[in-house]
């Protein structure tokens, strides 16, 4: 394996969009970083589990656990957080009124969620969104060509075509999501008016390279060691309108993601699957094995990518607009 930097921060995040916390060590599973967004806030008008694309103000509250939780938490065994709001007030899971209160703030009715087993397929269903939804999160203009997302796998596509989030999961797609510094660095090159801070982008690992550019979109086909934890690096992270929002610290603006779109194609960071399970500390040295392509495996993926590209052109076209 080839060296390629440190690990220079690790995050997780007890409430899915909600600020998280910033550890110094982890334990990676299967299943992602432990306590990694165990909890997540459901919208009761529609029944479905939501995040900071369709209530922005969720990532203006942050979230910690009141205490350690263990890997393959779920339902009961998951532990109570406290959710600090904008204005100092606190609030726990565990009282009484913590989802009147949450309700309050957010102006809509909603419900604070455990993690439930991949088997209540009800729990994780998601509500059909209509293209102008689907425009408003990813932030884009009314000419703007919605985001490529041929690169996903066609049983995740399905997946997120019918449910919230992946069932068992509260993650957007996959259970990691890496960072580099460099590409910070070279974000802030094209967008140095805009406040390009990691908080902006929720990675569970920023890497401290001494790469140049979107040094992650290298990896994708190989395999990172983490300290003790090996992963295979799956995609590019294909970027919706949350790094724009306000968060604690962050004003909103919107010249983040235009940035992203022109020089990065929308995408930034990568998402990755645990391979092998291990602790990961920061400090730690990052190693990559690199994809062995072939030019029968890059004809037979760009012939899978073209018939996915298709079938999403197709769907998008039966999809109401309103």
């Amino acid at each position: 394996m080839e060296p390629i930097g440190t690990v220079e921060e690790i995050w997780r995040y007890p409430v899915k969009s909600m600020v998280g916390e910033k550890l110094t060590a982890s334990e990676v599973t299967l299943q992602g970083l432990v306590g990694d967004r165990l909890w997540a806030v459901r919208e009761e008008q529609h029944g479905t589990i939501v995040g900071g694309k369709k209530i922005p103000a969720l990532m203006m509250c942050r979230a910690r656990f009141l205490a350690e939780p263990l890997a393959e938490a779920v339902g009961n065994s998951v532990p109570h957080i406290a959710i600090t709001l904008p204005d100092g007030a606190e609030l726990r899971s565990d009282q009484p009124d913590v989802n009147a209160r949450l309700s309050a703030f957010l102006d809509r009715s909603v419900v604070l969620c455990q993690k439930q087993p991949a088997t209540n397929r009800t729990h994780y269903r998601g509500a059909r969104l209509t293209l102008a939804e689907m425009r408003r999160g990813f932030g884009l203009g009314p000419n703007d060509p919605l985001p490529d997302l041929s690169m996903l796998p066609v049983s995740l596509l399905a997946e997120l075509a019918r449910y919230a989030t992946p069932p068992g999961t509260y993650f957007d797609a996959y259970a990691l999501h890496l960072l580099t510094t460099s590409s910070l660095a070279h974000l802030r090159t094209f967008a140095p008016e805009a406040d390009v801070e990691i908080a902006r982008f929720r990675p569970n690992v920023l890497v401290r390279t001494r790469a140049e550019g979107l040094a992650e979109n290298h990896w994708c086909g190989g395999k990172l060691q983490l300290g003790e934890a090996t992963t295979s690096v799956e995609v590019p992270t294909v970027r919706c309108s949350m790094p724009t929002r306000a968060q604690p610290g962050l004003r909103a603006d919107p010249s983040v993601l235009r940035a992203i779109a022109e020089q990065a194609n929308r995408c930034f960071g990568v998402y990755a699957k645990p391979e092998r399970p291990g602790r990961i500390r920061v400090g730690d040295l990052v190693q990559l094995e690199r994809h062995q392509d072939s030019t029968v495996g890059r004809w037979i993926g760009f012939g899978a990518t073209s018939l996915k590209r298709i079938a999403l052109r197709a769907a998008a076209a039966l999809t109401p607009n309103e």
